[in-house]
């Protein structure tokens, strides 16, 4: 069974869920709006430059897990993928996914934004397993930190060969599709990259090192 992995911000979404759940807190005033979001899109600019600090990123963007009842962070995320998140989900994506299905290939999503964001995300396409960053908890409730290694960058090559030896799993004849230089590590590799509606840098990248370039939008 060959594996295929996927990326989701800017990949199978059109924007990037981990901002978008910052935007949807400060739109709903549970955030201070000037504050954080001027805050967030900094971060945004760091990722998409290729320049972000993770852990302070993340000590921003989970701090508010922390400090909200379960219940209550469950509700805004219901909210949060009606609004916000299928309005994003690409058919062209779906149906990518769906061709991997038919072919017998093994699905996994593997994202540098959360577990609490993105797992309903995956759910609601259909992919079982999920490799994200985690967040941690204890007695039942988020602590508003992060645990285990980023999954980011190198941090997902680590993490996800972690996975393959976990589930005696081989990467032969696996594909990535992802849009983002940040990626690189992980498309370098698999046999198969792929860029999807990639940013400038890693098109330069993709074309330099004759990896194919598709869209889902």
């Amino acid at each position: 069974m060959r594996l295929a992995l996927f990326d989701l911000d800017n990949t199978l979404l059109a924007g990037d869920s981990d901002h978008a759940w910052g935007d949807y807190l400060c739109q709903r005033g549970i955030l201070d709006v000037d504050a954080y979001k001027a805050r967030n899109d900094e971060f945004y600019q760091d990722y998409l430059a290729g320049t972000l600090d993770v852990t302070a990123y993340l000590n921003f963007s989970l701090e508010i897990l922390g400090r909200t009842e379960m219940a209550q962070l469950d509700q805004w995320h219901r909210e949060f993928m009606r609004d916000c998140i299928e309005p994003m989900i690409l058919a062209k994506g779906e149906a990518l996914l769906a061709e991997h299905r038919a072919a017998g290939d093994r699905i996994l999503i593997i994202t540098a934004t959360n577990r609490f964001v993105t797992a309903p995300i995956a759910a609601r396409l259909g992919v079982e397993t999920l490799l994200a960053t985690e967040c941690e908890m204890a007695d039942g409730r988020y602590t508003g930190r992060t645990t285990d290694v980023a999954c980011f960058r190198e941090g997902k090559v680590t993490r996800l060969n972690r996975w393959l030896a976990e589930n005696d799993v081989s990467l032969d004849g696996a594909c990535f599709y992802s849009d983002s230089l940040n990626d690189l590590p992980l498309l370098e590799l698999v046999a198969q990259p792929c860029a999807v509606d990639p940013d400038p840098k890693l098109r330069a990248e993709a074309e330099r090192r004759g990896w194919p370039v598709i869209s889902l939008r």
